[in-house]
């Protein structure tokens, strides 16, 4: 595998890793595929060819095929080829990818399961009222975090 399919497939397998389908799971190489044949820009692209793809074993798709694979992942085509872009590109994907993680966590407490089981048993009024006094605290251990950079970000344990 030379350079440039290597830096192909290491970008294309962190689009896998980091964009994800409306059920918060992977893409598969098929449903990729499928998606772009879809679109009528790329008649041509396989499963089997976006596996060669991230694999390095192929390193030459055409055109057409970059930009459907682009438009898929809502990134533009030049992530591809520009290095400066691409680093800017994953970083904010990294950021995306750390925040889901921090929302599955947040989901799976039952502090918070007990929050909206509540929250959604009071009229919206009071859902209003609570939301604001939520804001209120985000903010000020927000403000509390900024000015002591060294204090813990974690959430407590269940």
């Amino acid at each position: 595998m030379d350079q440039a399919g290597s830096a192909l497939a290491a970008r294309l397998n962190t689009l896998f890793d980091a964009v994800r389908g409306p059920d918060g799971k992977t893409y598969s190489n098929e449903q990729v595929a499928a998606a772009i044949r879809a679109t009528d820009r790329v008649k041509s692209i396989s499963q089997s060819y976006i596996w060669s793809l991230r694999n390095g074993a192929s390193d030459n798709p055409t055109k057409r095929q970059l930009e459907g694979l682009a438009e898929f992942f809502g990134v533009p085509v030049s992530y591809f080829f520009d290095d400066d872009q691409a680093a800017r590109i994953d970083e904010k994907l990294a950021e995306l990818k750390a925040e889901r993680t921090h929302l599955n966590q947040l989901n799976e407490s039952s502090e918070t399961q007990l929050l909206a089981l509540r929250a959604g048993q009071l009229s919206p009024e009071g859902r209003r009222q609570v939301l604001d006094l939520l804001d209120v605290v985000y903010r000020l251990e927000a403000a509390e975090r900024k000015n002591h950079p060294n204090v813990a970000d974690s959430p407590e344990p269940d």
